[in-house]
């Protein structure tokens, strides 16, 4: 018995950025296409300490297939990661390390808080546990949820690369943005 063929019929499409177009030739600013690549490359590192884990590792799976946003490959060293995934309970005890890891990728990066515990602490409003990553570095996106499903942490995953596509390249070297990281003790 033979095994049913099947093709990828939703083949993923981007739209050309903002420019001036003519026969044989197109002109954007530099800004939109490297926010076009950027979007569509991340290098998620996940740092899963608890249920939310779980719910990422499904993400990752074929069935909600996160690698079709173009989070493909997923690194386990900050050092070649853009994005900082971070899931679950953090102990204060973790935060420092946290930091370290943040400190260690390179610029341009970005974070996202999957579920209550990184977002808030959740439930576990006690004396060791962080009470949100955000005391320790800056966030860019929260994805609610206790633990979130994979459809919400695909859409945060969205909502990160809505915010690389719109970002200036110049973004980091303002002043908002190095005064964002004075408040939290990083030049």
């Amino acid at each position: 018995m033979a095994r049913p063929v099947q093709y990828n019929t939703k083949v993923k499409t981007v739209e050309i950025p903002e420019g001036y177009s003519g026969e044989g030739f197109f002109a954007t600013s530099f800004d939109r296409v490297i926010g076009l690549a950027r979007k569509n490359s991340i290098w998620p590192l996940p740092f899963a300490t608890s249920c939310c884990g779980i719910e990422f590792m499904a993400t990752m799976a074929s069935n909600y297939d996160m690698a079709r946003f173009g989070a493909e490959r997923m690194a386990f060293t900050p050092r070649q990661c853009d994005l900082l995934m971070v899931m679950g309970t953090i102990a204060k005890k973790m935060g420092p390390v946290l930091r370290q890891v943040y400190l260690q990728m390179a610029e341009p990066r970005w974070v996202m808080a999957v579920g209550a515990c990184a977002s808030s602490g959740g439930i576990f409003d006690t004396y060791s546990v962080l009470q949100g990553i955000d005391q320790v570095i800056p966030v860019d996106v929260y994805v609610p949820g206790c633990p979130p499903r994979p459809e919400a942490i695909i859409d945060g995953f969205m909502n990160i690369q809505q915010l690389v596509h719109n970002e200036s390249l110049r973004r980091r070297h303002t002043d908002r943005y190095k005064e964002l990281m004075t408040s939290y003790g990083i030049e």
